[in-house]
């Protein structure tokens, strides 16, 4: 034990995107611009969603919500990649790694959770509208956000870090990534990890795919409902849906990927990573403000205000 205390690793390098400078440099202003449009796309959600009353509803709610787990979800990998971006020798201590995956999946888990509870809160207003009120009022979806964060989310990415850290790592500590999780990082350990793996696979992958079939299950009950309804309920549904699917289908896919097989790699994997952790929060926001109506009636009036404000103190 002593041995492998003192030849424990203190610290990972990242192989990163690629070791082409001139690419690295095209990289680092890309990710930047994309990181910002991030930023700000998802905190205009949250802005619009609270100071529009005609968005005060349980959809916007968790929409606001959605946005503010996306700032960081993408705040946990990007500002280290774009960093690595800069530098020649790309490196985290073993401390903020593990800090680094237990974030990602805290976020990743809680958007999961938050996509299946946005699911039902629109199979309860398009199959049972008479009911919804009373279903899924305001004080139900605090709650449910509550218990989200509370309850449902952290044992996963607790689980995750406890079997990741109490492995031994005495090297190698190269890593082909640009930022730190649990496939990844388990790879590095001394000893054999194929329990390790099928755990993963389960914790994460199995449980990603389970949560996608659902959604796509009360999709299916959903469209199915939606043939007794009118063309105009019907087309203002499916508006909505389509919306909520394609941001389920963005997040679920590389999750189910990535954790369904955490012992395989493919050349793939790191574009795969780019679009979950850089991508994917950015087109949140674009997807729901593009397809709705009301978002952007809210964004031009919280403008509006803007310049009356401008005007007022000019």
């Amino acid at each position: 034990m002593d041995t492998l205390n003192q030849t424990r690793v203190t610290e990972f390098v990242f192989l990163g995107l690629t070791d082409n400078w001139v690419l690295e440099m095209l990289f680092f202003m890309a990710f930047s611009a994309i990181y910002v449009l991030t930023l700000l796309g998802n905190i205009l959600i949250i802005i619009a969603t609270v100071f529009t009353p005609s968005l005060h509803t349980p959809m916007y709610f968790f929409l606001s919500n959605l946005s503010f787990i996306d700032i960081c979800h993408s705040s946990v990998t990007v500002p280290k990649m774009l960093e690595g971006l800069l530098l020649e020798r790309k490196t985290i201590s073993f401390d903020n790694c593990i800090t680094q995956l237990f974030f990602l999946h805290l976020f990743a888990c809680a958007e999961i959770f938050l996509l299946i509870i946005m699911a039902y809160d629109r199979y309860v207003a398009i199959c049972t509208p008479l009911h919804y009120p009373n279903v899924m009022n305001m004080r139900v979806c605090v709650q449910l956000v509550f218990a989200l964060w509370l309850g449902r989310t952290p044992p996963r990415p607790a689980g995750q870090t406890f079997l990741t850290i109490h492995l031994p790592y005495c090297g190698p500590n190269i890593t082909d990534s640009y930022f730190c999780d649990v496939p990844l990082v388990i790879k590095l350990a001394c000893t054999d990890t194929y329990l390790t793996g099928i755990l993963i696979v389960f914790n994460s992958g199995t449980i990603s795919l389970a949560c996608f079939l659902a959604v796509v299950t009360s999709y299916m009950v959903i469209l199915v409902s939606l043939r007794k309804h009118s063309a105009e309920r019907r087309w203002k549904a499916l508006s909505t849906c389509s919306a909520h699917f394609m941001v389920v289908a963005l997040f679920f896919g590389p999750c189910i990927f990535i954790y369904t097989r955490p012992d395989t790699s493919f050349s793939i994997d790191k574009v795969v990573s780019v679009f979950y952790t850089v991508v994917t929060p950015l087109l949140n926001p674009f997807i729901y403000t593009l397809r709705n109506g009301e978002v952007k009636s809210a964004m031009k009036q919280l403008r509006q205000r803007q310049i009356f404000f401008m005007k007022s103190y000019t």
